[in-house]
């Protein structure tokens, strides 16, 4: 059975709808979570946060996988916006490929969490911990350095407890 252009797309957006409907479910259950539990176990919150930002970052992506598998199996799109959607998914999987990497090689210097985003202009880390020492910020940095193409000045390091 062909299924119609028009019916695509409204399955893709009622797809999309429903995945922000249930990060939005995530994020208020995650948020009351945190307002009901014990301000003083900081270990908790900043579980918490890891985990709903992680939830948060899983939930974006598989939106944007929909929309790129819509644009390359409609039969309405170009064959140079076919070529671009299959670039930017694959970007996408490389992109996320590398930093669950440098998340376990952070995590490996001893941290206890890690959340590291990549963009085409730099790499955002965000560490569990209260501070960081200027020898702990240039380890991290020589995670970063030797696994992507990116400079100091490109890499923010940040300490989060």
């Amino acid at each position: 059975m062909k299924i119609k252009p028009r019916t695509k797309k409204i399955l893709v957006l009622s797809v999309m709808v429903a995945l922000l409907v249930a990060t939005g479910v995530l994020n208020w259950a995650l948020n009351d979570r945190l307002t009901t539990s014990d301000p003083i176990d900081a270990g908790v919150v900043t579980e918490t946060f890891f985990a709903a930002y992680r939830s948060d970052r899983e939930a974006a992506r598989e939106s944007e996988f929909l929309y790129l598998d819509a644009i390359i199996t409609s039969e309405t799109s170009s064959a140079e916006a076919k070529t671009a959607a299959e670039e930017q998914k694959l970007g996408l999987v490389e992109r996320m490929e590398s930093e669950l990497q440098l998340e376990a090689l952070v995590k490996a210097k001893g941290f206890d969490d890690a959340i590291v985003t990549m963009s085409d202009s730099g790499v955002n880390v965000v560490v569990g911990a209260a501070e960081l020492t200027a020898e702990q910020a240039a380890q991290i940095y020589d995670i970063i350095r030797s696994e992507t193409e990116f400079t100091a000045g490109d890499v923010k390091i940040i300490p989060y407890n």
